[in-house]
């Protein structure tokens, strides 16, 4: 008969401690013990490992959630102006400005920039071969 092995047995000492943690946290789970883990992470876990968990929290989330939660933490880079009140008008307005190298270049980067769900739907908006008015 072989012997059963308790996997915590086997687990590095500061693993342990990182698992009862997230345990405690995803059980009590408000804002403030998910903030206390991070703490506690930056002070018991390496890099290594906290760049891990932070990969493979990201790249569980559909891509828009991914975005918004590392803007949260990273902030957002220094990219235009905001619109003051409706971006649509601000865009039509620097088109109504743009040439025509910069309106190819500027629209090609911010359909890639979408994600595919955005950028499918914006392609059955124009439909194909379609024009916009």
């Amino acid at each position: 008969m072989t012997e059963q092995r308790s996997l915590s047995k086997l687990m590095r000492r500061e693993h342990l401690g990182v698992t009862k943690m997230l345990g405690y946290t995803l059980t009590l789970g408000d804002y403030e013990d998910w903030a206390r883990f991070s703490d506690f992470l930056a002070a018991r876990a390496s890099d290594e490992v906290r760049a891990a968990l932070a990969w493979a929290a990201l790249r569980s989330l559909e891509e828009p959630l991914a975005e918004a939660v590392a803007a949260t933490v990273l902030g957002s880079s220094d990219g235009p102006l905001p619109a003051f009140l409706d971006p649509m008008s601000d865009a039509r307005f620097w088109a109504s400005v743009a040439s025509r190298r910069e309106l190819k270049a500027y629209a090609s980067a911010a359909f890639e920039a979408l994600c595919i769900r955005d950028q499918s739907a914006f392609l059955d908006h124009f439909g194909e071969g379609r024009a916009a008015a």
